[in-house]
């Protein structure tokens, strides 16, 4: 066997063996670090600037879901229109906030089903538990939602995909009333498709 066609066998074994390789390195360097916790006051200072003056219960539904799932390593600051009879839909955009990781521009939209009749027109402020990455807010998040308000109102419910736990509280202004299931799906852009 020659020397130039061992050589070249070498290359064509170096070139294969990068190519397999390459698709795991994309996801080896955009591996990120997890945000670290926030505390309960930081994110009702945020909120109370965020709601205004609606959000008098702000600190209990916080302190509520602190009592259900401990301190929230990210959280969500938006607004977001929605409307349902028997089934619905849900749109919303905002911003995604953590303290070592940065800002997250996010999307969010969902169909429901169930008991469920209404519109309304909310600002909400999404506390997001166990996020590993910053990333992984984007998936779907599945759970029941329950409203019952006419003109304003403020709830909190539960959304979880995996171990990632999503604590929605709503400030809104509408008619609502009823009991859902259904997701919400996280994006990098604005859709019109919930699905």
């Amino acid at each position: 066997m020659s020397a130039a066609s061992s050589s070249s066998r070498r290359d064509i074994l170096a070139l294969a063996g990068a190519c397999a390789l390459a698709p795991a390195l994309p996801a080896f360097a955009a591996r990120e670090e997890r945000p670290e916790d926030m505390s309960g006051d930081e994110v009702v200072r945020s909120g109370h600037r965020f709601f205004g003056s609606i959000a008098r219960n702000l600190a209990l539904a916080v302190q509520e879901a602190a009592r259900r799932w401990g301190q929230p390593n990210a959280y969500v600051l938006g607004q977001e229109a929605s409307g349902a009879f028997v089934g619905g839909l849900r749109y919303g955009e905002g911003v995604m906030f953590t303290r070592n990781a940065g800002k997250k521009r996010v999307y969010w939209q969902g169909p429901t089903l169930g008991f469920d009749a209404g519109a309304d027109g909310d600002r909400t402020m999404m506390l997001v538990y166990n996020l590993p990455s910053a990333e992984a807010i984007y998936t779907r998040f599945g759970g029941v939602d329950g409203s019952a308000y006419l003109v304003g109102g403020l709830g909190l419910t539960e959304l979880m995909a995996g171990d990632i736990v999503l604590a929605p509280i709503r400030s809104g202004v509408g008619a609502r009333l009823g009991v859902s299931f259904g997701y919400l799906k996280f994006t990098r852009e604005a859709t019109w498709n919930p699905f």
